[in-house]
């Protein structure tokens, strides 16, 4: 049994630190980096991908909307042929930076609001895949579980990771609890390490509601900016192996 143990980061821009990179990238196996438009920059961009470099960490993407304020976490009304430019553009910037340092782009995770509407819009997310597609038609697409991103990605032959949150509650439906709701985001490390477990080891996860809901789990993902990442980060890792789960990089 293996799993994938993935990361948002690369998310401080200019004065703006955000997140503590350098501790948590050692300890995980793909590396989600921002792209500029919802965070980061070419600054930061540089030393992320040199920073994954060093530790062996797959490189992805992390495209999200241009909304720096909202943390590309707002909705926008935004045409599918805009999805697809945006997502060209931010791979082109971040393949840049691959270049220098003479690696790739492994994967591409859409971030925050572009990543939920990937997951229920159909022509959203087949824009997101054709993006990458197009791109680079290699790139493994990293999306929710069960979500419209994964099956439209799949419809045109792209390789894809369905994606489980160890930090985040999920509604009955497998979608995941919007963060404008109290409960959702898992703050206590117990109860993060127990929904990871049941979720690599029977593929199922538990709603907010108590509803088992069926899930594929190719890779696990710990936001960087939680104030519990590091730590979860390390207690997950420690808990996989010791219940002998490999951990791999897609």
């Amino acid at each position: 049994m293996k799993v994938d143990l993935n990361c948002d980061l690369g998310e401080a821009f200019g004065n703006y630190s955000f997140g503590g990179d350098k501790d948590i990238i050692p300890l995980i196996t793909s590396a989600n980096i921002a792209c500029g438009f919802h965070a980061g920059d070419e600054n930061v961009m540089n030393q992320t991908v040199n920073l994954a470099k060093e530790n062996h960490v797959s490189i992805g993407a992390h495209p999200g909307f241009p909304d720096l304020k909202g943390f590309g976490r707002r909705k926008m009304d935004i045409s599918p042929t805009e999805v697809y430019n945006l997502i060209v553009y931010q791979l082109g910037a971040l393949e840049g930076f691959c270049k220098v340092h003479q690696t790739r782009i492994n994967h591409v995770k859409p971030h925050g609001a572009l990543y939920n509407m990937g997951a229920k819009n159909k022509a959203i997310a087949k824009a997101i895949a054709k993006a990458v597609y197009d791109f680079d038609s290699t790139i493994v697409l990293v999306g929710l579980s069960n979500s419209l991103l994964i099956s439209e990605a799949q419809a045109i032959g792209l390789k894809t990771a369905s994606e489980v949150f160890a930090d985040r509650r999920y509604e009955d439906n497998g979608q995941l609890v919007s963060r404008k709701e109290p409960d959702a985001v898992i703050t206590d490390s117990d109860e993060a390490l127990k929904q990871v477990l049941k979720m690599v080891t029977e593929n199922k996860v538990i709603s907010r509601n108590g509803k088992e809901i069926d899930l594929e789990t190719d890779t696990i993902c710990v936001h960087g900016d939680g104030k519990h990442a590091l730590e979860f980060v390390e207690q997950i890792r420690k808990k996989l192996t010791k219940e002998g789960i490999d951990i791999q990089s897609l």
